[in-house]
């Protein structure tokens, strides 16, 4: 667990501070978009009242703290079944990654009433019109370390058998 709550708290920092020097610092929020490598990477100020790509957005206080609620459900589920289950190393820093990036959002929220996002990458004559920020990268590095690096319980219990 303690490699787990490291790696949370590294993703819950970076990500706040990623945010306070692009959105803040570099003010971001007032000019609102900064060429960084284009088309690859760009800075581009946005506000997520949704979940992923904005869905469930429509910026009611209520479907705010739905979502806050659901992901510290989520959370305390990731942590519940991590303390139970024999992870590797991997699969720790996997859960470490979507806890921290996952409460980091929820700090967004509590403090903004969305999520703020910055990160914004096109390529190949795509023009990518969605922003992200660095908590959903560990979010969806978390979720996929845990899918692949996890223990399968079925195939464990066929083993014992």
């Amino acid at each position: 667990m303690r490699l787990i709550a490291l790696t949370a708290f590294a993703a819950f920092a970076l990500d706040q501070i990623s945010k306070y020097l692009v959105i803040h610092v570099m003010e971001l929020w007032r000019i609102r978009s900064v060429d960084v490598l284009p088309p690859l990477l760009n800075f581009r100020y946005g506000e997520n009242r949704g979940i992923n790509f904005g869905l469930f957005g429509d910026g009611s206080d209520t479907s705010r703290w739905i979502l806050i609620g659901l992901a510290v459900v989520i959370c305390a589920g990731v942590l519940f079944w991590a303390r139970r289950a024999p992870l590797g190393t991997v699969a720790q820093i996997g859960a470490g990654l979507l806890v921290g990036g996952a409460m980091a959002n929820v700090l967004d929220r509590l403090i903004y009433g969305y999520v703020l996002d910055f990160l914004n990458m096109s390529c190949c004559g795509i023009n990518n019109p969605f922003v992200f920020n660095v908590a959903d990268i560990f979010i969806f590095a978390g979720a996929i370390a845990l899918v692949f690096f996890a223990p399968d319980e079925k195939k464990s219990a066929e083993k014992g058998q």
